[in-house]
């Protein structure tokens, strides 16, 4: 069974098969450190599952907002009409919470802040904490990520509290 570990302090996602870690690949979680309340920009914490698998078949740098695709192709000329933008691309693995009170129902639900692992332009950098709350991943290792994952695959995201 499959279990991917999110690690917010090294900036690291590794994906376990059994005892044995089949990718281990920077990452880029929430600025703001991690944390569970609605508006804090955070990276939830503690367990999690993927709740749904969004953008199969997609191509590569597929823009989404809303959880459904746009038509649109991200190129640096799309940036540049839009910046600043928090582009979700290629594929979103939607995570929900396992531990109510801690981050799943009432004020701390990760699914209802709209949490995913998703993928993010190449010119952004990995390893560095720069997200609004989600878990950035390089496009081609997210695919990978999503090719090699099931809905219900536990996410664990381990760090400190902002």
């Amino acid at each position: 069974m499959a279990k991917i570990i999110i690690d917010i302090a090294t900036q690291r996602l590794r994906l376990k098969e059994g005892d044995e870690v089949v990718m281990d690949v920077a990452i880029s979680s929430a600025k703001n450190g991690g944390g569970e309340a609605p508006g804090s920009e955070c990276t939830p914490r503690g367990s999690h599952i993927i709740r749904a698998k969004i953008g199969a078949d997609f191509p590569l740098n597929s823009v989404f907002i809303g959880r459904r695709p746009t038509g649109e192709i991200y190129s640096p000329e799309l940036d540049a009409i839009q910046p600043g933008r928090d582009w979700v691309l290629s594929r979103i693995l939607w995570l929900s919470g396992t531990e109510i009170g801690i981050n799943r129902l009432g004020g701390v639900d990760s699914m209802r802040r709209y949490i995913y692992i998703h993928g993010t332009p190449d010119s952004e950098p990995m390893g560095i904490p720069m997200s609004h709350g989600c878990v950035r991943m390089r496009n081609d290792q997210l695919i990978e990520l999503f090719d090699r994952v099931a809905v219900g695959t536990h996410v664990q995201i381990n760090g400190v509290r902002c």
